[in-house]
C-alpha cells in the first residue's frame, strides 16, 4: 500500500482540528467526512474535493470527538462542554442531547450494528452505552484499579479512560486510559475481563482490525503503536518510529495497513505484514490529532481514502492503493 497526497485545507476551521470520521455512503449520497475543531463546530466535507457541505453550532466548548452511525443517517459530537449532540446528517436537526457530568465525555463510538454509543468516561473511569432506540443511558462499564496501585496512582481508580473502540463484532469494548492501560469488556454481560499492559503512557487511540475480532491495534504517549491479541491477553507486536506522541490510529478496510497521527507532525502509514513504517506524510505543520480511512462501500468509489487533521487547522487527504 502506498499513499498520495490528494488535496489539503489550510484554515478548514478557527481553531485546532481535534477529531475525525466518515459518514458511510448511503443510497442518496457518497460518504462524507466529518470533522470537530476547538472552535466549537463540526464540518461536514464531500470527500474528493473537500467542499464545505455544512457547519454544525451548538457546543460552547472545544469538540473533543465526532462518530459517525453505520447508516450513514446520523452522528454524534462530544465536547468539552459536557454534551454529546446526536444529528441527522443531511438536516442537521438535532435528535438528541445527552448530558454528563464535567470531564466524562471523551471519544466515543457506535457499535457495528449500530444499536449502541460508547463514550469514554474520563474521571469517571468508565465507559458508558447508550441506547441508539430511545438515548438513554443503558450501561456504565467500571474500569477496576489492577492489582497492586502503580506509586504514581494517588487518586480514586487512577483510571481517567480517554478512547473506545468496538470488536467488529460487536462482542467486546476495549478502553484506553491515562496510566497506559487497556480494559476490555464483554459486552452482552457488561462484564471486564481483564487489562491489557505494555504502555505507560495515555493510550489516546485504539481500533480493533476488521479482519481479525482478537487483534487490537493502540497508539501512546508513549510513541509506540502496540498490537494485542485482544483474547489471550498477549502483546503480539509492537512498532515504533515516530519521535514523540502518537495521538491517533486507524486500520485499513481490508486489515493490512495503519495509519498514525502523532505530535511530532506526521502521518506514518504501517505495513502489518512487515510491522513497519512504509511511508512518512509531512503536510502537517503541527501534532495530528486524527487519522480516518474511509469505510467501503458508495456508488463509483474506486480508490482508498486516508483524512488527517491537526492542530495547525488543515485537513489533508490522500489516496491509497
Amino acid at each position: 500500500m502506498k499513499l498520495a497526497g490528494l488535496k489539503s485545507i489550510e484554515n478548514a476551521h478557527d481553531e485546532s482540528i481535534w477529531a475525525v470520521t466518515w459518514v458511510p455512503a448511503t443510497e442518496t449520497r457518497q460518504s462524507l467526512l466529518l470533522t470537530g475543531s476547538l472552535d466549537e463546530s463540526v464540518k461536514l466535507w464531500k470527500p474528493d474535493e473537500l467542499h464545505n457541505e455544512g457547519t454544525n453550532t451548538g457546543h460552547c466548548l472545544g469538540v473533543v470527538s465526532v462518530a459517525a452511525h453505520p447508516s450513514g443517517v446520523i452522528a454524534a459530537s462530544a465536547s468539552l462542554d459536557s454534551f454529546i449532540r446526536v444529528f441527522d446528517v443531511d438536516t442537521n436537526s438535532t435528535i438528541a442531547t445527552l448530558e454528563s457530568p464535567p470531564s466524562e465525555v471523551w471519544q466515543m463510538q457506535f457499535d457495528p450494528r449500530g444499536t449502541n454509543l460508547a463514550v469514554a468516561g474520563g474521571g469517571s473511569a468508565s465507559v458508558k452505552i447508550w441506547d441508539t432506540a430511545t438515548w438513554e443511558l443503558i450501561a456504565t462499564l467500571t474500569v477496576p484499579r489492577p492489582e497492586g496501585p502503580k506509586p504514581s496512582d494517588k487518586s480514586g481508580s487512577g483510571k481517567f479512560v480517554l478512547s473506545v473502540a468496538w470488536s467488529p463484532d460487536g462482542a467486546r469494548l476495549a478502553c484506553g486510559s491515562m496510566d497506559g492501560t487497556i480494559s476490555v469488556f464483554d459486552v452482552s454481560r457488561a462484564k471486564f475481563l481483564h487489562h491489557l499492559e505494555g504502555h505507560f503512557m495515555p493510550v489516546r487511540s485504539l481500533v480493533y482490525s476488521p479482519a481479525d475480532s482478537r487483534l487490537l491495534f493502540t497508539a501512546s504517549d508513549d510513541s509506540h503503536i502496540h498490537m494485542y491479541d485482544a483474547e489471550g491477553k498477549s502483546m503480539v507486536g509492537a512498532m515504533s518510529g515516530h519521535a514523540s506522541w502518537v495521538l491517533s490510529v486507524d486500520v485499513s478496510p481490508d486489515g493490512a495497513a495503519l495509519a498514525t497521527g502523532s505530535s511530532d507532525r506526521t502521518v506514518r502509514l504501517w505495513d502489518l505484514k512487515m510491522r513497519a513504517a512504509v511511508q512518512t506524510m509531512s503536510n502537517h505543520t503541527d501534532q495530528v490529532w486524527g487519522v480516518a480511512f474511509r469505510p467501503p462501500g458508495g456508488t463509483g468509489v474506486r480508490a482508498g481514502r486516508l483524512a488527517s487533521v491537526s492542530d495547525d487547522k488543515s485537513i489533508s487527504l490522500y489516496d491509497y492503493s
